[in-house]
């Protein structure tokens, strides 16, 4: 309740209790000076019967030349405020109170101001003439706050918009660059006569466009600093799926993550390891015509812990070249990327096909194998 609706309830109830009218104008006048934001009563006329010690020091006006005077008239005029008539004169006589009114001026003497109007018109039964009692706050700081608020969110709004051009630029070129070097490892794969030079420029092409595919997918996800894990894996299998299996073997791509947000940082990495284990199965997993073939990537996260695996159906590990293999350049960029994630390289391979688990976890694994 404001000071305004205070003293308008308590004002009648004591002056009733105290006999001597002496009495109740002493206990008046200590009342409105006790109130430490400004404030005034007005009678019927609105003519200042009192106001209070903090109304004549907040603006600066002397107590005789204010008391029985009209409010408008108060030093010379500046109290004659539109929005000020409209408060006292239509809104109150229909609503009796009114709290919360802001109003701007430009005050002589103290400035512009900000003032929150808090009015009561008090209704007495033995007469029917008023009493009004207008407190008001200053709120000028705490507005001058929230405008400063106001275009700090706007520039960093406009400074944001500005980083994200930025970014798309930047995504944009480091893709181009990555497609011209691409091309330039496929034309020369298929210039050179050597087979054993065509067989490493093929495989620095995929190399460079796993790169690429885990560059694209990660940017085409929602925000930058924080990635939806679940949603970035699948978009990653379903690009690795339409670029790199072929008719002759019909492969399925399935991923199945957890419900989770991880670093744009950590998604990188994890992108990596993904790309080059689902090419390392595309190779290597099914060298013969398989119905249902399937290559099946998980991803559990319980606090810090988490567990990527990829598995497959496939023939399991042949040989040296086969996808886990301790000399192999996948296995070389596996191992380098889990190092960076503080994860270790565990791979299990058997006529149901390989699995390869990338883990910084305790907990036992919840998702099913593609074997």
């Amino acid at each position: 309740m404001t000071w305004a609706s205070r003293i308008g309830h308590a004002f009648p109830a004591m002056l009733n209790a105290i006999q001597n009218l002496e009495g109740a104008q002493v206990l008046a006048r200590a009342i409105v000076n006790t109130i430490p934001d400004p404030f005034v009563v007005l009678d019927h006329e609105l003519r200042v019967l009192a106001a209070s010690r903090s109304f004549y020091e907040t603006f600066r006006v002397d107590p005789d030349a204010t008391r029985g005077v009209m409010l408008y008239a108060l030093g010379d005029g500046q109290w004659d405020i539109p929005a000020l008539r409209i408060l006292l004169e239509t809104i109150l006589p229909e609503r009796r109170s009114m709290d919360g009114f802001e109003v701007e001026h430009d005050f002589p003497g103290i400035g512009p101001r900000t003032m929150l109007l808090n009015a009561r018109q008090v209704v007495y039964d033995d007469s029917d003439q008023t009493t009004i009692l207008l407190a008001f706050s200053d709120i000028t700081a705490r507005r001058a706050i929230e405008r400063e608020k106001e275009e700090l969110l706007a520039h960093t709004s406009e400074l944001l918009r500005q980083k994200q051009i930025l970014l798309q630029e930047m995504e944009h070129r480091v893709a181009n660059s990555l497609s011209i070097i691409a091309s330039i490892l496929m034309l020369k794969a298929r210039a050179v006569t050597s087979d054993e030079t065509r067989h490493h420029l093929e495989d620095a092409h995929q190399r460079v466009m796993s790169v690429a595919t885990v560059q694209s997918h990660l940017h085409a996800s929602a925000g930058v600093d924080r990635i939806e894990v679940r949603a970035y894996l699948s978009k990653l299998g379903d690009g690795l799926a339409a670029s790199m299996v072929g008719e002759s073997q019909p492969v399925e791509i399935r991923v199945i993550a957890d419900d989770a947000k991880i670093e744009s940082a950590k998604a990188v990495s994890l992108g990596l390891i993904v790309t080059e284990l689902v090419i390392n199965a595309l190779k290597y997993a099914f060298p013969d015509k398989k119905t249902g073939a399937l290559i099946l990537v998980t991803y559990e996260i319980e606090g810090t812990d988490w567990k990527l695996v990829v598995s497959d159906n496939g023939v399991g590990k042949i040989d040296d070249k086969a996808s886990a293999s301790e000399g192999g350049l996948g296995t070389t960029i596996v191992k380098a990327l889990a190092k960076q994630l503080d994860a270790r390289v565990e791979s299990l391979s058997d006529s149901a096909g390989l699995k390869v688990c990338v883990t910084r976890a305790t907990f036992t694994s919840r998702m099913p194998q593609a074997a």
